[in-house]
Parts: structure tokens; sequence; C-alpha cells
């Protein structure tokens, strides 16, 4: 299959690069509105470069993956679908719950895949907690306490702390993870979303939020907590992590899905790495996305799980803007 990048903003970008190639698929090239940026991203990886989305598209691309600013997912994902290409998109979504939705619309009605870039749906530990809790291992699931944590972003991508081009901070960058989990978990979204966010980490050099604490309330009282910050120090040895523990009427279960490392001290990762020796996530979503343009599967992650996701994470923004519960009504 044959595979364009339609921007390159998001800091998996690169990784995402081996992935296909490791997947079997053919890399066409990439476009990406910083030509400056673009041009250096191709050469890097020995890619092509095209000036346009448009030129990317028409070159026989059978599926994109949309790693701009979250602000321009709308226009490159429309793009794809006019032009009857598959699309990966980066999460969240989209800045605004109605361009979230004219995503997923727009694909729908063009009739192609799209799939959202939640590659913990892919993570060996977390997809075994999922069979427990579908398998009513648990029993019913009472309570929730996830964690998204990272570094400040900006050493890696400026953008991520630009509101205009983030759509937030901290919350806009690790809410929707955990979301989308607790989505797949539970089987259904929240109705109520309390969110307060500070930024007493980082404040003379941000001005957005750096640290959030969420809760999600569910129709028959289950309740979630999600702490989403940007709290690890830049020498942190990895990006950020995901940590979710469930409690149940026949249990509690907790899963760590970055725990998959070996501990090195010294060479070329600096004072402390944490290199990895287990599954790559990343890897097994992009060959779900190629296993969709091959054989038409359904992905285990969709466009839709997006769109709620990503309305979980604006609520939490209404929220945490009012002081006061956001009521979250289906579309």
């Amino acid at each position: 299959m044959r595979v364009g990048l339609s921007g390159i903003a998001h800091v998996h970008a690169d990784a995402y690069v081996g992935n296909l190639g490791a997947g079997g698929a053919t890399i066409v090239g990439v476009t990406d509105h910083d030509e400056a940026r673009g041009r250096r991203f191709a050469s890097d990886h020995g890619l092509s470069w095209f000036a346009s989305r448009e030129a990317l598209l028409a070159a026989g691309t059978d599926g994109v993956v949309v790693c701009s600013e979250t602000a321009r997912h709308l226009e490159d994902v429309s793009a794809a679908a006019d032009a009857g290409v598959a699309v990966l998109c980066e999460k969240p979504l989209a800045t605004r719950e109605e361009d979230a939705a004219a995503i997923v619309a727009r694909c729908d009605a063009a009739g192609v895949g799209l799939m959202t870039a939640f590659p913990m749906r892919y993570s060996p530990p977390m997809r075994q907690v999922a069979r427990r809790v579908h398998a009513g291992d648990l029993g019913e699931v009472w309570a929730a306490q996830g964690t998204n944590q990272g570094e400040l972003p900006m050493r890696h991508r400026a953008w991520f702390v630009d509101p205009a081009e983030s759509g937030g901070g901290a919350l806009m960058d690790h809410v929707v993870h955990v979301a989308d989990v607790l989505r797949w978990y539970l089987r259904r979204d929240p109705l109520e979303v309390y969110a307060a966010t500070n930024r007493i980490l980082h404040r003379d050099l941000v001005a957005v939020e750096t640290g959030a604490l969420v809760m999600l309330t569910y129709a028959d009282g289950t309740f979630a907590s999600i702490d989403a910050s940007w709290s690890k120090p830049d020498v942190y040895p990895t990006w950020g992590g995901l940590t979710l523990e469930l409690v149940g009427e026949r249990g509690v279960i907790a899963v760590d899905a970055f725990r998959q490392h070996l501990v090195l001290h010294g060479g070329p990762d600096g004072p402390l790495g944490w290199p990895s020796w287990g599954s790559d996530a990343n890897q097994g979503m992009i060959d779900d996305f190629l296993a969709m343009l091959r054989e038409g599967t359904a992905p285990a992650v969709t466009g839709h799980d997006g769109l709620a996701a990503t309305r979980v994470a604006l609520a939490a923004q209404r929220s945490a803007a009012t002081g006061a519960p956001e009521p979250l009504v289906a579309p």
C-alpha cells in the first residue's frame, strides 16, 4: 500500500515513518504547510517532498497519516476524504467540537476509512485489561483512576503550547488518551465532566495550563479521574506515560502501559534511559491502518472514538473555565 504523511508537526511523525516501512507500506512522500520544515523532514528520512496536499493525494496514495497541528486537521482530512483516500489522524481530532464532528462526517459521507491515533488500543497490557474487564473478571466497575503525564513539549514541538494551533495545553494534549481507554473498557461515554487546571509548573515559560485534574461521571454512578499534566522533568527518560487503575465489585486491577523497558545509566540516551524491549503500540496501530487499506477490515479505533474523546477534553476545558460541572450530552 502507498501511504503519505500530510503534515509532520506532531512529535510522532518520525516514528510513523519507521512503522510504515516495517508494516510493508511504500511511503509516497510528505507535505507540510511549513515548506522549510517539511523539506527538512523529507530529507532527513529520504522521502519525496510534495509542495501541496493535493499533489500528494494525487500521487497514487491509498492512505495518509495526518500529523499536522491540531487546528489544521480538518482541512487535511477533508482534502483526503474528497480524494477518496483513507486517513489515520493524530489526536485530538480538532480544537473545536464542530470541526471534529465535521472530520467524521466528511469521511463518512465520502465512504473512506478514518482512524484516530490512539495507540493504547494496541498496547498488549492495555488489551489484556480490556479482555478481563469485558469478561466480567472485575464484575461491575465502580471507579477508575488514570494518569497521562509528560514533559513540557516545547523542546520537541513549540506549537503544542500555542492554543491557536493545539487548542490548549496539557488538558488538550493528555485527556483524550485516557478518555478513549475508559470508553473502550466501559463501553459508554460519561454524562458529566468536571475539571480544574493550573499553571504552577512552567508558569514563566507558557501561557496555557500545565496541570489538569478531570473527573468523569457516568449514568450508573461510575466515576473516574484523569491526571493530565506536563509534570515530568525534561530529563525524564521517556516522553510520558499512561496508567490506569480500575476498582470493581470483585477486585482491583492496575496497568502501566509503559513498563516494558530496560533501565540504562549513561550511553546515547544520556544519564538515564529506558530502551524499550517489548511491544510497540504504534506499530500495532499502523498495522491496523494498513490492514484497513489492504483488506477493508474494520479498525480497532475509529474517527467516532476520536470524536468522543475530543468532546470529553473540550467539556473539561469548558468546566475549568466556569468552575462548574459540564454536562456531556450525546450528539
